[in-house]
């Protein structure tokens, strides 16, 4: 809470502090639900730049598309650097430990120069490893940095076909995930992150390390906050490995960073939120397998908060994750939409998203994995604001449940998601795919028994 006179006296679910970047009200945010939606919303924001795109990559497949037959990512980018704007990427290079994942990622290997040259593409480009055996998992859109106009999206969906689908998801490998839009105060951190990912790139005094006249140049650190765009209270946070970043002149109000410690404000805000709940806890996640957020999560349900969370149907769901089922406050679920042949396929969960109490959230990059709470390189926003948090949660559990919830408290919700989840479980034991949404309990209660 720090620096920021208009934040609350208390907040139900408290912040960070000491993270580098603060606790910072006035912002505006708009969630995004599955790649479709949100690329189309990105590209709308590309067309409107006037100054720059700057965009973290992960993972970006050769035959990625963007909606509407906008093309490929590059040529999306291509298009707006030759308008002029400064455009930027940091794409993730795997390392010997991580080389199994090289192929749908973008990283820089003589095949991707050839593609770039021949494209006569105005881009500049980092390449940046992450230490051994991690990733740099960041994902973000950042236009117009340090502008009246900017603003960004933070979120976990990779530039990969399966995630360019529709909310429902009705087809074949399908994947489900989520951004948030953000404007306002916040937004210096999303920009002051990039300058000091950028600047630090591993990679960029390798020959093969950066791409386009102009990635020779560092950028200059962000010194102004923006202007107040709304009225949510955000704060920046992530997971950054020991010794892996400069301090890099922190923007005003914000802490300096501490490159012997690193940083792992998303573990502690996740170990905080859970711990502040009082009445729900949705979460969706590709994994969650970390001792302290699942014994905090029993703890909750303890406490006799409902407890939803949405994974993988077709993953490995660790033992201890599944124990929690021994509590009837607790709902473990998957999501199946109609393939082609009209029977249900498992759709994969992508995102990483929590909502406590219908009233805070947090959404980005990071899994509730170890990789990612404590090596990889994660950002996520986490915002205080009962709009918002009932705007995505709402959203969400309409498409999972294919019923409106907005009227619901956030506890009557969890509860009816609990029996659509358990009555869509029973027909699809009896091979059937006439369900009430998608969601479908992955633990019934009858047989104690997991089956994907």
């Amino acid at each position: 809470m720090v620096g920021d006179p208009n934040l609350p006296e208390a907040l139900a679910v408290p912040g960070v502090p000491g993270s580098s970047y603060p606790v910072r009200s006035g912002n505006a945010l708009q969630p995004w639900i599955d790649g479709e939606p949100a690329f189309r919303r990105i590209c709308q924001a590309i067309d409107a730049a006037r100054r720059s795109i700057w965009v973290t990559v992960t993972f970006m497949w050769a035959d990625f598309r963007m909606p509407d037959g906008r093309g490929s990512a590059l040529e999306v980018l291509s298009r707006a650097a030759a308008r002029g704007l400064d455009v930027r990427l940091i794409c993730w290079r795997p390392d010997p430990q991580t080389a199994a994942l090289e192929e749908h990622a973008f990283w820089g290997s003589p095949e991707h120069h050839r593609l770039l040259g021949a494209s006569d593409s105005a881009i500049r480009i980092r390449w940046d490893r992450a230490q051994p055996g991690f990733c740099q998992h960041q994902k973000s859109w950042l236009i117009d940095a340090g502008t009246d106009g900017e603003c960004c999206f933070v979120g976990g969906i990779n530039l990969n076909p399966h995630s360019m689908v529709a909310p429902g998801h009705r087809g074949e490998g399908q994947n489900h995930d989520a951004y948030l839009e953000l404007s306002g105060p916040s937004v210096v951190d999303v920009h002051h992150n990039f300058v000091q990912r950028w600047n630090e790139a591993s990679e960029r005094d390798q020959a093969d390390g950066r791409w386009g006249s102009g990635s020779e140049t560092d950028l200059p650190f962000p010194t102004q906050v923006p202007d107040r765009r709304g009225e949510v209270v955000v704060q920046i946070q992530r997971t950054v490995p020991c010794g892996r970043l400069r301090d890099g002149r922190a923007v005003p109000g914000a802490a300096p960073f501490d490159i012997a410690a690193g940083e792992q404000t998303n573990f502690e805000q996740y170990c905080r939120a859970i711990a502040a709940a009082r009445r729900s806890i949705y979460l969706e996640n590709q994994q969650a397998d970390v001792p302290e957020i699942v014994e905090g999560l029993g703890r909750a349900l303890q406490r006799g908060v409902e407890v939803v969370m949405l994974v993988p149907a077709a993953g490995r769901i660790p033992p201890q994750l599944l124990a929690l089922g021994s509590h009837g406050n607790f709902t473990l679920a998957g999501i199946a939409g109609l393939g082609l042949d009209g029977r249900r396929k498992p759709v994969w969960v992508h995102s990483k998203l929590m909502v406590v109490d219908g009233r805070w959230g947090t959404l980005g990059s990071c899994n509730l994995h170890r990789y990612s709470l404590f090596g990889n390189c994660e950002m996520n926003v986490a915002f205080w604001d009962e709009r918002t948090a009932r705007s995505l949660l709402s959203g969400l559990l309409h498409e999972h449940l294919g019923r409106d919830v907005s009227g619901m408290d956030d506890r009557a919700a969890l509860r009816l998601f609990r029996s659509v989840a358990a009555a869509n479980r029973r027909l699809f034991d009896a091979g059937r795919s006439d369900w009430q949404g998608i969601a479908f309990d992955l633990l019934p209660p009858a047989t104690g028994l997991y089956r994907p």
